[in-house]
């Protein structure tokens, strides 16, 4: 089938480098506008949302104390408060940091605006029957998307926190810990496991190039497994619940992954013998 076209004709490069210019631009505009909407509730943002991981009636420490009282396991997560504060050391240290966590909460809420443009500017080099798989495609990497984030924030950090809080060398030291350094990991475990959930949309491209094969990925599952364990023992108590907690969903993303790559394996060998 052939693939799509302008209306004038194929694209030059010229053609395709002011679709990328204005794609940019767009994606830009979409993140300082959403940028400004998180600005205006800056409040809200980091107070029940950044800063209430460090509280122990967080909805997550609640839940695994819940975990640990009803199956007598590690209580680590039956806390009143994280035994560290926050401090700012930099006189615009507060200032700069409610610009760019604005700017990430702007990246988030137009994460599906940015998609919709990524693929517009993608959409002339596949054929009609791909297109159609446009609307499909956008909804689900959003939704991985998101649901990354939000394991990201609600599993991942307050994990992280609560590992690193308490991990002590020597009473000597008094933990102050700076906004900068609290924010950036709040802000990277979300955003990394945003894109850690696209796993499956990007092994889906990886198979259809032919640079990843479901045979591959089962040869080094045992690996990839290892990797995921020892990631979910760093960050959780010393107990089975909740290393399986945090183990579970990643497993699950590396086996849709897998399945994702046989499929696109099979249905190229068919069109293989078929042309052959």
């Amino acid at each position: 089938m052939a693939k799509n076209k302008k209306e004038a004709g194929e694209m030059s490069f010229l053609d395709h480098l002011e679709e990328l210019r204005w794609m940019l631009v767009r994606s830009t505009v979409a993140i300082l506008v959403g940028a400004c909407v998180a600005f205006t509730f800056s409040d809200f943002i980091f107070d029940e949302i950044i800063f209430a991981p460090k509280k122990g009636d967080f909805i997550t420490y609640r839940f695994f104390c819940d975990l640990a009282n009803k199956y007598d396991l590690d209580k680590s997560f039956c806390i009143k408060e994280l035994p560290f504060t926050i401090q700012s050391r930099a006189m615009d240290g507060e200032f700069s940091t409610d610009i760019w966590t604005a700017i990430t909460a702007g990246f988030i809420v137009a994460f599906p605006y940015i998609l919709w443009l990524l693929w517009r500017f993608i959409s002339p080099a596949l054929y009609d029957k791909e297109k159609r798989y446009a609307i499909s495609f956008m909804i689900s990497t959003s939704i991985l998307f998101f649901l990354g984030v939000l394991f990201g924030h609600y599993i991942i950090t307050p994990l992280s926190l609560n590992f690193l809080g308490n991990y002590k060398i020597s009473d000597v030291v008094d933990k102050n810990v700076d906004l900068a350094s609290y924010i950036s990991l709040v802000k990277t475990n979300a955003i990394s496991c945003g894109l850690v959930f696209e796993l499956p949309i990007i092994i889906y491209f990886l198979a259809k190039l032919g640079l990843v094969t479901a045979v591959f990925l089962r040869k080094y599952r045992r690996y990839a497994y290892v990797i995921i364990l020892i990631l979910a023992a760093i960050v959780t108590p010393p107990d089975v619940v909740s290393q399986m907690i945090v183990t579970i969903p990643l497993i699950i993303l590396f086996e849709v992954s897998i399945f994702i790559a046989g499929r696109i394996n099979k249905k190229k060998e068919k069109e293989a013998l078929a042309n052959g």
